[in-house]
């Protein structure tokens, strides 16, 4: 199975910044090629003041100032 050349690697970066369009937020996110990752996730990034941990993962989630 190939990964198509817009969809970025899952679980390639220890940290991203998502914005209020994002939520609710999920690991691995839209656009994220599922087919070598774990399963999705959704974080409490609200709850937990704007930051939140993927529990399979280990990436950070922050939530953008608007």
């Amino acid at each position: 199975m190939n990964e198509s050349s817009n969809e970025k690697q899952a679980n390639a970066a220890q940290r991203y910044q998502v914005s209020q369009a994002d939520l609710p937020a999920h690991c691995p996110m839209d656009g994220m090629a599922l087919w070598n990752s774990h399963p999705k996730v959704y974080l409490p990034i609200e709850e937990q003041g704007g930051e939140a941990k993927c529990p399979y993962c280990g990436a950070i989630y922050e939530l953008k100032k608007a």
